[in-house]
């Protein structure tokens, strides 16, 4: 497992349409993706997930990636966020 904190910097946060990026992402992989934010977590491939969790701008988050394509996944689910999602 691996595991890395990010800094979500898009200006509405994890709203709508960056969340189905996200998850659009993280669902090209077969690890479980998961992240933690304000004391609980958020399964990455659900978009309900991702909005249940509330994540505003400037907040970090942590990603746990866990399965054969890991490493890959974080790196790819990092760049995408620090990249803003799609915004």
């Amino acid at each position: 497992m691996v595991s890395e904190k990010v800094r979500v910097n898009n200006p509405s946060g994890l709203h709508l349409r960056p969340a189905g990026i996200l998850c659009k992402e993280a669902m090209k992989y077969k690890s479980l993706i998961t992240f933690q934010y304000g004391g609980g977590t958020a399964n990455a491939k659900s978009v309900l997930s991702v909005l249940g969790a509330c994540v505003k701008c400037g907040d970090e988050i942590i990603i746990f990636c866990e399965g054969d394509d890991e490493e890959e996944a974080m790196r790819n689910l990092v760049t995408a966020i620090n990249n803003g999602l799609g915004e």
